[in-house]
């Protein structure tokens, strides 16, 4: 299963990208632990170990590309794609995730928008 979505965050690619990308920036908005680094085949950790797995694309300030870790051996692998557009004064964020497991599918998509991508607006917008 897959989800594509679009959220206009009131602040900068590379201040979105920190937050993406910085260990405790990510501890900031999560208020959990982050193991993260903005390189490729960097292997993460974030959400204090709920979402782990490998950065496969890194272009700074544009696009975080990560294959995230369910436990499923011989599954597709599950492909996160990040890409930061400048739109006006801040950024629309677009967000693909493909080859989510079924059972993982509702959490994953409310997690996207509210815990993740939504959290990172909040955290951006009130550090203006």
């Amino acid at each position: 299963m897959d989800i594509k979505f679009y959220q206009y965050i009131d602040a900068t690619p590379d201040d979105v990208f920190m937050s993406l990308t910085n260990p405790r920036s990510i501890e900031l908005w999560s208020s959990l632990p982050a193991d993260m680094s903005a390189e490729e085949g960097y292997e993460f950790s974030i959400f204090d170990g709920d979402i782990v797995g490998r950065n496969l694309k890194v272009l700074e300030n544009e696009l975080l590309q990560q294959e995230w870790y369910f436990g499923e051996e011989n599954a597709e692998p599950s492909i996160a794609t990040i890409k930061l557009h400048p739109d006006k004064n801040g950024t629309t964020v677009e967000v693909r995730h493909t080859n989510i497991p079924a059972d993982a599918f509702d959490n994953i998509n409310e997690g996207w928008r509210e815990y993740y991508i939504g959290a990172i607006k909040h955290f951006c917008e009130d550090e203006e």
